[in-house]
């Protein structure tokens, strides 16, 4: 089990590389196949859109076929195939059909391990393990940033997409050949997804979830190179560094906020102040939009670290999920944030669209902040009415 734990840690990797790389290369794609930041902007939308929509039928094959075949054959043909298509890719929307078809190969590269979590382990240590499955994984965030400027600067971006594409097609291997799927739930229970949204708990959990990521999905995956290169004129090398940056500050987070629920003995307050931090964080960058690269890249770097509850917030979830619905209930969860980031990244592009040609170069990104971090804050008010669980 540790072996095919390796496994889909290296396909969380890769999951965490593909949802964020788009950032760095911005500049390359902009040059070979005109797309923008709008048209980026929309194809990560659909990276996050085809593995939020991935989420509900992974649950049920999560629950019905296990863990192993499941992550195996969808990173194999999604992955690897859309890393590929990526590669081959000569127009904007070949690079957004390639990024849709990535999502679905990366929906089951987290949850399988959380579904191991689930079944396997005590519930208490879920948020524990959780954590350090998402700051390990988190890893390929770091790769996705100046390890990726300079390969595209070196051996070029197609060939970096397809030595990624092969990758992937060795750790769906890897998955295939040493992940063992947990023993089926003794409970004869039948349900659906339904079951678990017609419990009340449920919905003020969801209701962060859904905006929660998107300042550190959008802005990591996406806005940080476009922001830094059209505000302070930044190299592509130099938004690598940020982006490096960035994201050591969201894997130091995740490890970081992962125990608080048993040192505190609270999910709730802990969920709360992270993303309440982050939301003022969020709304201080689109007030400070102009001032320096170097205060706006510590404030995202703030931003990334104060959002590092994501799997706190998987835990909390789960923890209201019967046995029999535990991998419908935790790709539920994710459904959520992973669907928000690809609802508001979709908006995001539409905002910097709109706005282009406006009298200062600051005011699109001034307002994608600004509405970042207004919608978590409001997400973090629902969240007030939520109940706490520590298992």
């Amino acid at each position: 089990m540790q072996t095919g734990l390796i496994m889909l840690c290296l396909a969380y990797l890769l999951s965490q590389f593909f949802r964020a790389f788009l950032a760095v290369l911005a500049t390359f794609l902009e040059r070979d196949l005109g797309a923008g930041a709008d048209d980026l902007a929309f194809a990560s939308g659909l990276w996050f859109l085809s593995f939020a929509l991935m989420q509900l039928p992974l649950g049920w094959l999560l629950d019905r076929s296990g863990p192993r075949r499941t992550a195996s054959a969808l990173l194999l043909l999604g992955g690897g195939g859309g890393a590929a298509l990526f590669a081959l890719a000569t127009t904007p929307a070949h690079v957004s059909a390639a990024m849709f078809l990535i999502g679905i190969g990366c929906a089951p590269c987290l949850m399988a391990s959380y579904y191991i979590f689930a079944r396997e382990y005590p519930p208490a240590k879920f948020a524990t393990l959780g954590s350090l499955m998402l700051g390990v994984g988190s890893l390929g965030n770091l790769i996705a940033s100046y390890p990726v400027a300079l390969a595209a600067e070196t051996i070029g971006w197609r060939a970096s997409l397809w030595s990624v594409s092969a990758l992937s097609v060795l750790v769906a291997l890897g998955i295939f050949l040493k992940v063992r799927d947990p023993a089926p739930s003794d409970s004869e229970e039948k349900g659906t997804v339904l079951d678990l949204l017609k419990m009340p708990v449920m919905w003020a959990i969801l209701a962060l979830m859904f905006v929660m990521y998107a300042p550190t999905g959008a802005v990591r995956g996406l806005w940080i190179g476009p922001y830094l290169s059209d505000v302070f004129g930044l190299a592509p090398s130099q938004i690598g560094t940020a982006s490096l940056i960035m994201g050591i500050s969201m894997i130091i987070g995740t490890l970081t906020f992962g125990p608080l629920d048993r040192i505190f003995g609270t999910r709730k307050w802990v969920i709360f102040a992270g993303n309440f931090g982050s939301a003022l964080t969020m709304l201080a960058l689109a007030f400070f939009i102009g001032t320096s690269a170097t205060l706006s890249i510590a404030i995202m770097a703030t931003a990334g670290f104060l959002g590092g509850t994501y799997a706190v917030m998987i835990a909390h979830g789960r923890a209201f999920c019967p046995p029999h619905l535990v991998g419908r209930g935790v790709t539920l969860v994710n459904l959520a944030g992973i669907g928000g980031v690809g609802l508001m990244q979709f908006v995001s592009g539409r905002i910097h669209e709109s706005m282009q040609g406006t009298a200062t170069v600051t005011a699109p990104y001034a307002t994608i902040f600004g509405f970042f971090g207004f919608a978590l804050l409001a997400g973090s008010l629902i969240f007030l009415f939520a109940k706490d669980n520590v298992d």
